[in-house]
């Protein structure tokens, strides 16, 4: 057992380590289940087969220690071995190291895995594409139950729940490489009409409310751009815009449904189908979202982003966000 635990530890370890390295695609998801799954054995193991064992053993040492005294006793020596005996007792029932770094993991892998899985998920904002609602390096709490919660791994659905409304903050697996999870905000669901025209949104025929606000400066780029208070859905939350990029959408890739868009020098008009959302950045004019790649299928939708509980740079990040 011995050489297969250190086989098994390898083969974690070499796993994140090349991930880490960039040389496979990491699926921490699955990364978890697996080890979850490996410790709860070790764990069952320990309890059924392991410590009943080493509990035997230690309950011969004490027989044969009793029958060891009693021989010494009829022949009037006084045994003196309790010191001893209560350090080997002990050294028995110890758990080796292999069980150590399986069986004896496996309640705080256990607790992560649930919650990670089913009740909040962390994640780190990589990209300003949700300026300036979410900066880069805002770390984030990401609810997995309201929308329903899922099966990890395969991602089957358990629970119905309440689906995403528009102005949402929606983590999701990215649909051209579902192994990615993505950010964005839900401004469309399904049976909406949406159209970005001249970098106005509509609704369903009814513009958002819009209204400009104080420009933002964006210390990363050392520049400022055009900022907006925008209401959709019950929620306000601002979005920039910068006038030196166009209002058409460049490079828009080939994505299930893209008959429902029509595309034009001032933007785009789409027709959300059945069981899929419309998502955009904040940050509108530098945003792969939607109106890139397309639609995002309810079956790849992770949680929805509600809470900044860290950023080392900012620490007056920290807090809820609409």
């Amino acid at each position: 057992m011995p050489v297969l635990t250190a086989l098994v530890l390898a083969g974690f370890g070499g796993y994140a380590v090349a991930w880490y390295l960039g040389f496979v695609e990491g699926n921490f998801a699955l990364l978890l289940f697996l080890a979850t799954l490996v410790t709860g054995l070790y764990w069952l193991a320990e309890r059924l087969v392991f410590l009943p064992r080493r509990r035997q053993a230690a309950a011969r040492l004490e027989a044969d220690a009793g029958q060891r005294s009693a021989s010494l006793a009829a022949r009037g020596i006084t045994p003196d071995h309790g010191g001893d005996l209560a350090a080997a007792r002990q050294r028995l029932l110890m758990q080796p190291w292999w069980l150590d770094w399986t069986a004896g993991l496996f309640p705080v892998i256990l607790a992560v895995f649930v919650l990670r899985s089913f009740l909040f998920e962390p994640f780190k904002i990589p990209s300003g594409s949700m300026i300036p609602t979410l900066l880069v390096g805002d770390l984030i709490l990401v609810n997995k139950f309201t929308y329903g919660l899922r099966l990890p791994v395969i991602h089957t659905r358990l629970t119905e729940g309440t689906p995403p409304a528009r102005g949402d903050v929606m983590v999701f697996r990215y649909p051209p490489r579902p192994s990615l999870d993505y950010i964005k905000r839900v401004v469309g669901v399904p049976g909406d009409e949406v159209a970005y025209l001249n970098k106005r949104l509509t609704i369903n025929g009814q513009p958002v409310p819009t209204q400009p606000v104080p420009d933002f400066f964006d210390q990363d780029a050392m520049r400022y751009a055009r900022q907006f208070q925008e209401s959709l859905g019950g929620k306000t939350y601002r979005v920039l815009n910068d006038e030196d990029r166009p209002a058409f959408v460049p490079g828009a890739e080939d994505y299930p449904y893209k008959q429902n868009c029509r595309y034009s020098v001032e933007g785009l008009v789409c027709k959300v189908p059945p069981g899929h959302y419309f998502v955009m950045g904040d940050n509108r004019d530098n945003s792969l979202d939607s109106r890139y790649w397309g639609f995002v299928p309810d079956r790849n939708i992770v949680g929805k982003a509600f809470f900044v509980w860290m950023n080392f740079g900012d620490f007056k990040r920290i807090g809820s966000f609409e």
